[in-house]
């Protein structure tokens, strides 16, 4: 919770976050400011969720995929899981090529059947 009270910057109306931030703290804490709580929900041990927090579950993890799938790309299909420190300048250099990348990895039977 210590770090995750400094995220919040006043202009968010939705937080995001997995399972591993489910603590009354932070949902106490995004209340507070009036922002979306938009944390996963953690099942007690030895009890499932119910359905309502299972459908919520579900809805989270379909808006946070659709931020994670470019990492996905990254680390799965370019290998990019570990960095070597070349220079702030150089690594952000790197970093914008290989979404570029990605990008074109996404897009890649749209331009296949296009003929491009």
């Amino acid at each position: 919770m210590s770090q995750f009270s400094k995220l919040p910057h006043g202009e968010d109306g939705r937080v995001s976050a997995d399972r591993g931030y489910d603590y009354p703290r932070v949902h106490e804490h995004l209340q507070e400011r009036l922002i979306e709580d938009w944390v996963a929900l953690k099942g007690k041990p030895g009890r499932g969720l119910n359905a309502w927090a299972q459908g919520l579950n579900h809805a989270i993890a379909q808006v946070r995929a659709m931020g994670e799938h470019p990492f996905r790309i990254l680390k799965r299909q370019f290998g990019y899981t570990k960095v070597r420190y070349r220079g702030l300048a150089k690594n952000t250099a790197q970093l914008f090529t290989l979404f570029a990348l990605g990008n074109l990895f996404q897009a890649r039977r749209a331009l296949l059947a296009s003929g491009a």
